[in-house]
């Protein structure tokens, strides 16, 4: 057999029975990608050849903005943010059908744009908004499917870790996903907030009666305005070049630690658990972006993604056609695999067929992200699907009968935001992005 042949059928072969055997992606992408190396160039180079590959993945200066980001959601979520988030969101949505579900959704938006973390906001946002709804009589599991369903809107807004793994591999600015991710990411609570008010519109007993005066909403806004401004000031001096997106994250790490000890949240003796916590995320993030730098060298020398796209093209040559089937594989992916490695093996193969269309690369990772932010909801691996459960105290069988409408109306968005590239390239475009 053909050493390119070869190569891909060890590495596809490899991920395949490490996955089934329950091994960590980046244990299967690893060792799969060297023992493919090994068989072609022989061990000795295989080795020096591995090495190389995982030293050039994660030598990038705009990689260092993901431990800084991941270590200034850590201190969010420790330091006072959600509650007062959520206090914000109360005011907000008012007296709508289904406020405290509609906060809920509002809360998880705002929470997940200031910690990049959809985990995290379903973690902080539904500890904080399950017993809220328990006591105004809302149904266990509704409650925790709006807050499973609505958190990972904070992974299309900015800042997103998973858009600058995104930029790694095709060359995208980090500055234009950032802000082309607004309008989806915000469409996408807005989804959820359409399916609680059809859920709750003929439930008045779901209606909050407590008007909140103008004095105290002002006072609840201005609370949270501080953990709001981060994202301003975040996004702002990016776009403005005052700082790249590296110097922004690490701006926020000490503008959320600051905050939070005004706040009094955080005591000196709580930095060692959370920096630990901070490294241990980034570890695993950095760890498998380098396996898969090794595993793209040897789908390159495969020539993998040209026999994906000749594949794929036997199929049709209708663009229409291929962007449904895109979209279909990665909502399958996103079934069995966590965002990251999925974007990191995904995206070199798909990249060169959409491009070849006329498809910006800046919308094609925003449509990316948001297939595969759906499988963040959905078993067996969907890690905000568990979080989320867990959180509510409530089995997966529990959470997703209630979670079906979510998933048609988010399905249906997605198939929107495909078709329909100025609401991603829009806001990039105005601002010459």
């Amino acid at each position: 057999m053909e050493t390119a042949p070869l190569a891909a059928l060890i590495l596809l072969a490899g991920i395949s029975i490490f996955l089934v055997i329950g091994a960590p992606i980046s244990i299967a992408v690893g060792l799969s990608s060297m023992t493919a190396l090994f068989v072609v160039l022989g061990v000795e180079n295989g080795v020096l050849t591995s090495a190389q590959q995982v030293f050039r993945g994660i030598n990038s200066f705009p990689l260092l903005a993901i431990p800084f980001f991941v270590l200034a959601g850590v201190i969010m979520n420790n330091g006072g943010i959600a509650s007062r988030l959520v206090n914000a969101a109360k005011v907000m949505v008012g007296r709508t059908p289904g406020s405290l579900a509609q906060t809920n959704v509002a809360a998880n938006a705002m929470f997940g744009a200031v910690s990049g973390s959809g985990v995290a906001a379903a973690a902080a946002i539904g500890s904080t908004m399950g017993p809220m709804q328990a006591k105004e009589g809302y149904d266990r599991g509704f409650s925790a499917a709006t807050n499973i369903a609505s958190a990972p809107a904070g992974m299309l807004i900015p800042p997103s870790n998973l858009m600058i793994v995104y930029s790694l591999v095709s060359s995208a600015s980090v500055a234009a996903l950032f802000v082309a991710g607004y309008i989806p990411g915000l469409l996408w609570a807005l989804a959820c907030m359409v399916i609680v008010y059809l859920y709750s519109r003929s439930r008045p007993e779901l209606r909050i009666t407590r008007r909140v005066g103008f004095a105290e909403g002002a006072r609840t806004i201005v609370a949270a305005l501080p953990a709001m401004v981060l994202i301003v000031i975040v996004i702002g001096g990016i776009l403005l070049g005052y700082f790249t997106p590296t110097e922004a994250s690490n701006i926020a790490v000490v503008y959320s630690l600051v905050l939070s000890a005004i706040y009094k949240a955080i005591k000196l003796s709580d930095l060692p658990n959370i920096l630990m916590e901070a490294a241990r995320t980034t570890s695993v993030v950095m760890f498998l972006i380098g396996v898969s730098s090794i595993m793209g060298f040897v789908m390159s020398f495969a020539k993998v993604p040209a026999m994906v796209s000749e594949a794929m093209f036997s199929i049709s040559s209708n663009p229409v056609i291929l962007l449904l089937l895109i979209a279909v594989v990665l909502l399958v992916v996103g079934l069995f695999m966590d965002p990251t490695p999925a974007v990191l093996i995904f995206a070199p193969i798909f990249l060169p067929i959409v491009t070849a269309f006329g498809i910006d690369p800046v919308h094609f990772g925003i449509m990316m992200v948001f297939a595969l932010s759906v499988g963040t909801i959905t078993p067996p691996v969907g890690p905000i699907l568990f979080v989320g459960a867990k959180v509510a105290g409530l089995g997966i069988e529990d959470v997703m009968r209630r979670l079906m409408p979510f998933f048609a109306a988010l399905i249906a968005l997605l198939i929107v935001v495909i078709f329909t590239p100025s609401l991603s390239l829009w806001l990039p475009g105005v601002l010459g992005l």
